[in-house]
């Protein structure tokens, strides 16, 4: 069996080596002065770490891809390799910061540059206790100058990454069809040009982050309307929406983009697999499996750097969702990724695991 596993491995290398993922020209080959958000990863919090990116930008070439949120201060006085760097191949990536202090977002937007992103977004979005203390996040719909005055700073640090803001469309007892455009019209005055908007409201007081995410109830149509009022601003939609077929219909309508979250991290084959496809005009979709033999070579390369392997196996649990034979890979790597000494031969016989069941 060992002898299978390694010769299993050298060929899923080499045919690796082939791939345009690991050509510098293709992996930076989108127009970075004009990113496409046709669709996007949204940035969510212990989860779409580089790893995770990596392996979704195998399954799309085109998909914009988000950081966690990182705050200002992190940036700045924290581990900037750990919180920053990412592999070459990651292309087109935006950065997310947190924060209310335009000094803080001026450094660390800088910095962000200094590492290559191609984008650095502003979060006034996210309704948890920690960021409402910080002052940012959420709360910040409430204060669109300081936001203006932000986003000004971070496009006075910028050395070429565009300037992005993610917001909701209010809080808490505010009107938003009356606060909403008043915010776009405050923060474009200072050059911002593309909005991604979740389309709830966020209930700072009495929901959990959690809650706010599906409590509140989505208003699609005021952001439809928000880019029939502003017809030059790019328009992203976020929220609730859970197939590639919700965010086509969306961007037909007239948007500019969809961003999808949860549903792209728990079923990420289903919904970025046939992205390039469905909206980015490729002609040919990916696989899981194809997904799971290109990241071997990475895996190996973690490895070999003293991570382990759950480190990245934790990310691809849900590749093969709603398959059969999905439960027994994602407990084959469940069960033996964490183990010390555990390799490409746990993932490879996880997914022939999974394949002899699915040919049953």
């Amino acid at each position: 069996m060992t002898g299978d596993v390694d010769c299993v491995l050298d060929l899923s290398i080499e045919r690796f080596l082939k791939h345009s993922f690991l050509n510098p020209i293709d992996a930076n080959g989108t127009d970075l002065e004009n990113i496409d958000r046709t669709l996007s990863v949204a940035p969510m919090m212990d989860w779409t770490d580089r790893h995770c990116r990596y392996l979704h930008r195998l399954l799309s070439k085109h998909t914009l891809l988000y950081t966690e949120m990182v705050t200002a201060p992190a940036v700045i006085n924290g581990d900037q390799e750990r919180l920053l760097a990412f592999d070459q191949a990651e292309h087109p990536i935006a950065l997310q910061l947190g924060g209310s202090d335009p000094a803080q977002l001026e450094a660390a937007t800088r910095i962000g540059c200094e590492f290559g992103y191609d984008e650095v977004n502003l979060n006034v979005g996210c309704p948890s206790d920690r960021v409402q203390s910080g002052k940012f996040g959420a709360c910040l719909m409430r204060e669109p100058e300081l936001v203006a005055d932000c986003v000004q700073a971070m496009r006075e640090g910028s050395t070429g990454a565009e300037i992005t803001v993610k917001c909701r469309i209010g809080v808490d007892d505010q009107v938003p069809a009356d606060v909403l455009p008043a915010f776009l019209e405050t923060v474009l005055a200072r050059g911002v040009q593309s909005f991604t908007i979740h389309a709830r409201m966020a209930w700072l007081a009495g929901l959990s982050p959690k809650e706010n995410r599906d409590i509140p109830p989505l208003d699609y149509d005021l952001v439809h309307q928000m880019k029939a009022d502003f017809p030059h601003l790019e328009i992203v939609l976020n929220g609730g929406l859970a197939t590639l077929e919700q965010a086509k219909e969306h961007i037909e309508r007239g948007l500019d983009g969809a961003m999808i979250g949860r549903a792209a991290y728990h079923q990420p084959a289903d919904i970025l697999a046939s992205a390039d496809r469905v909206l980015f005009g490729s002609d040919t979709d990916t696989s899981g499996e194809d997904a799971v033999l290109q990241m071997l070579p990475y895996i190996e390369a973690h490895l070999m750097k003293g991570g382990r392997l759950n480190h990245i196996t934790r990310h691809m649990l849900g590749l093969f969702a709603g398959r059969p034979g999905a439960r027994q890979w994602r407990r084959s790597l469940s069960e033996r990724a964490h183990t010390d000494g555990a390799g490409p031969e746990v993932v490879l016989a996880a997914l022939a695991h999974m394949q002899a069941i699915a040919a049953e």
